[in-house]
């Protein structure tokens, strides 16, 4: 098949590597699946004694918490589902803690916020203690703080979360595990509908998979939050930071491995692209949730997407949202579509006051100066150039 040919160059030069359970694969409808769970760390800690930095991403501490709560279904209600997840996420990592132990490993847990990854600080502080954790042999385990975090301020689901910590830590491969064994071609309850191999261009992919949600989108779990369509997006995101996705079946004996294995088809292999971004410019693509909009006109288009010019207050025809200075926010052309985000200079008032003026008369019109550009060109991320840049650092 054609992904055999491009899996053991890919391979061969992986050391770090993201593993993601999706819900379905560590829980049961409301407790944790212990055999399963034992099952996977004991692939992982093989993988760690064979030389292998891995980062365990898992869901299921809210799916874990139904039982000690007296609950057979996922509850509606927020604070209900908060409350499960606190109860929930003691028990699966007292699961990991054991199950690796046995296996002669550590494990430490990392409960991350949507301000966490979104504030610039505190991004590079849970990559530096991500780092010393592996430096240490100590295997993270990772989870969304759904104990505390409100409905707008979470991550959506693990799937983003995963290929967020894989640019986090700089792996070279991220792993999704699910249900399902990998990416169809068409409804997988249909007989003529087969796993895809491999996927090249992902940013086609996801564009096509969106735009046929009959004809291809996988239904969400029961337990968990993400269909298909969320991991086609985190393996976007992560083929734009340089790093090779495996979306598998997690719920077989020795699934991880196979999935690992040169010579196995198993699940579908999303391809990296070969210009990848910086940790910054990831950032601000998929670590930042946008606070508002601003609408620039036909010039300011140009000269941003043609010129690699940065955005000034003479190109913006319109503001909206409420944000601060430092917010990252969605540029829209004058067709009203988004094209590019970047992290704004000025606060959403004062950039409403000076759109469409000069850069020389910004001190005059605001009483002070923080700037010629509303985004300067560092600060900027084009969408649709995603996977042609390549800078370099932080």
């Amino acid at each position: 098949m054609s992904q055999l040919k491009h899996k053991p160059a890919i391979l061969a030069s992986v050391r770090r590597v993201v593993v993601k359970l999706g819900s379905s694969v560590v829980t049961t409808a409301s407790s944790i699946n212990g055999e399963r769970v034992a099952a996977i760390a004991a692939e992982i800690a093989r993988m760690v004694d064979h030389g292998y930095q891995v980062v365990l991403v898992s869901s299921g501490a809210r799916a874990a918490g139904l039982s000690r709560l007296g609950m057979s279904a996922m509850p509606v209600a927020i604070p209900e589902q908060q409350a499960a997840a606190a109860v929930g996420q003691i028990s699966l990592m007292s699961h990991y803690e054991r199950c690796f132990s046995d296996c002669g490993h550590h494990v430490g847990q990392v409960l991350l916020s949507v301000g966490d990854l979104h504030d610039r600080s505190r991004y590079l502080n849970a990559r530096h203690t991500m780092e010393h954790l592996l430096a240490h042999g100590i295997i993270p385990v990772v989870n969304e703080n759904d104990s505390v975090a409100v409905e707008e301020l979470k991550f959506g689901d693990n799937d983003h979360l995963s290929a967020l910590v894989a640019g986090l830590v700089s792996a070279e491969l991220l792993v999704i595990l699910t249900d399902v064994d990998g990416v169809y071609d068409g409804p997988p309850t249909l007989a003529s509908s087969s796993v895809v191999d491999l996927i090249e261009n992902i940013d086609q992919y996801v564009l096509e998979f969106d735009g046929s949600a009959g004809a291809r989108k996988l239904p969400s779990g029961e337990l968990g939050t993400g269909g298909m369509a969320s991991k086609l997006r985190a393996a976007a995101s992560a083929a734009h930071r340089g790093i090779t996705t495996v979306i598998a079946d997690g719920t077989s004996e020795g699934s991880l491995t196979r999935a690992l294995q040169a010579d196995s088809c198993a699940g579908t292999l999303v391809l990296a692209s070969a210009s990848p971004i910086s940790h910054r410019k990831h950032w601000i693509a998929y670590g930042m949730a946008t606070a508002g909009t601003l609408q620039v006109d036909k010039g300011a288009l140009a000269a941003l997407s043609e010129r690699g010019g940065s955005l000034l207050p003479s190109g913006v025809t319109a503001v909206a949202g409420s944000f601060a200075a430092g917010d990252c926010v969605t540029c829209l052309g004058p067709d009203g579509k988004e094209f590019a985000r970047g992290l704004v200079a000025y606060d959403s008032n004062d950039c409403a006051r000076i759109k469409g003026s000069q850069s020389s008369s910004i001190e005059a019109s605001l009483g002070y100066h923080s700037g010629d550009e509303l985004i300067h060109r560092d600060n900027l991320v084009l969408l649709e150039e995603l996977a042609q840049e390549d800078q370099p650092g932080d």
